[in-house]
C-alpha cells in the first residue's frame, strides 16, 4: 500500500463542459494546474464535480486527466468512486489506482437504504480491490443517510491505515469528535463542508480539508493561518467564507456558484452544467457572491502584505 499521507488542502474540482455539452478536457487540465498553483496539497473529484451526471466512460476520462496533471505537479490526487452498485464502485476504484491516483473516495449508494453490514460489505469490497487509501465519505449533509459510527470503526479496525474518513452528517463537530474518541485518535479525518466547519474541525484534529476549487487560494491561506496559530486571521477569513458558503444550500447551488467564480477568474470560459439542475444563479445572488469574493480576496491580499 502507498505510504503517502492524504492531508492538507485538497480542493474538489469542477467539471468544465464544451459548447455541445461534452467534457472539456483541456480546460480541466488548466483547472488542475491553476488549483495547484495556489499552493494546495492536491486535488479531488467529488459530488460537486457533477460525477453522478457523467457517463462511466466520462468519469474514467476525467480521472485520467486529473491524475496525470496532479502527478505532473507533484501533488496528491483523490478520485471519487461512489456509485449505485458495488461492482461499479470497485471498477472505478481499480481504474483510479491503475492510472496512479493516490487515494479514492467513496460515498455509499444513494438509492438504497442499506443496513450497516451491507454498507460494510460495500466499502470492504472496494478496499480489498485496491492497494491505495480509501476515504469513506458520509455525504448525508447533502444526500443519503448518516453512516453508523460503529460500521466506520469496523472498517478502520479491519483495514487500518488504508482508511480515512470524510464525515458530513450533522452535527458535524460532535460526530467528528466521537469518531476520533471512539477510535482512540486513530481515525484520520478530512473536513468536507467546503471549509464552512474548518475552524471547529481543525480544533478537533482533522488532517485536511476538501473545499471547492473556486476560492482554494483563500482556504489555503486559512489553513496556513491555522497551522501557524494565527486565529485572528483565521476567524476573519472564515467569516467571509462562511457567508459565501451559506448562500449555497444544495449541491446544484455549489456547482453554479463555483463555476461562476471560476469563470470570473479566467479559469473556465463557461458556467455550463449538466442538466437537470435544481438551481439557477440569478443576478442578485451572483452580485452578492461577487461582493463576498471581493472581500475574501482583499482579506487575503491584506494578510499577505502584513506578512
Amino acid at each position: 500500500m502507498t505510504s503517502i499521507g492524504i492531508q492538507g488542502v485538497l480542493p474538489v474540482l469542477q467539471t468544465p463542459f464544451g459548447a455541445r455539452g461534452e467534457l472539456d478536457l483541456d480546460t480541466l487540465a488548466t483547472e488542475v494546474q491553476w488549483v495547484l498553483d495556489q499552493g494546495v496539497a492536491g486535488v479531488t473529484t467529488g459530488m460537486v464535480s457533477e460525477l453522478l451526471r457523467l457517463t462511466e466512460s466520462e468519469r474514467r476520462e476525467l480521472t485520467e486527466v486529473v491524475v496525470a496533471e496532479a502527478r505532473r505537479g507533484g501533488a496528491i490526487s483523490v478520485i471519487s468512486c461512489g456509485a449505485e452498485s458495488t461492482r461499479t464502485s470497485v471498477a472505478m476504484a481499480v481504474h483510479a489506482a491503475e492510472v496512479g491516483a493516490d487515494a479514492v473516495m467513496v460515498n455509499p449508494p444513494l438509492t438504497a437504504a442499506l443496513e450497516a453490514d451491507e454498507l460494510a460489505a460495500h466499502f470492504s469490497a472496494i478496499a480489498e480491490a485496491i492497494d491505495i487509501p480509501l476515504v469513506v465519505q458520509d455525504a448525508s449533509g447533502y444526500v443519503g443517510q448518516p453512516l453508523s459510527l460503529t460500521m466506520q470503526l469496523s472498517l478502520l479496525d479491519r483495514y487500518g491505515d488504508q482508511i480515512y474518513f470524510k464525515p458530513e452528517a450533522s452535527p458535524i463537530g460532535q460526530r467528528l469528535s466521537r469518531l476520533r474518541d471512539l477510535s482512540d485518535g486513530r481515525a484520520r479525518i478530512l473536513e468536507g463542508t467546503g471549509g464552512a466547519a474548518l475552524l471547529d474541525s481543525y480544533r478537533r484534529g482533522i488532517v485536511g480539508t476538501m473545499p471547492g476549487a473556486e476560492v482554494c487560494w483563500a482556504v489555503q491561506r486559512l489553513w496556513t493561518s491555522l497551522e501557524a496559530g494565527d486565529w485572528g486571521l483565521a476567524y476573519g477569513l472564515s467569516g467571509i467564507l462562511n457567508a459565501m458558503i451559506g448562500m449555497q444550500t444544495s449541491l446544484d447551488a455549489f456547482v453554479a456558484v463555483e463555476k461562476h467564480l471560476l469563470v470570473r477568474q479566467g479559469v473556465f470560459a463557461s458556467t455550463a452544467v449538466r442538466t437537470p439542475s435544481s438551481f439557477r444563479l440569478d443576478a442578485e445572488t451572483g452580485a452578492e457572491i461577487d461582493r463576498l469574493f471581493d472581500l475574501l480576496r482583499d482579506a487575503v491580499t491584506d494578510a499577505a502584505a502584513v506578512a
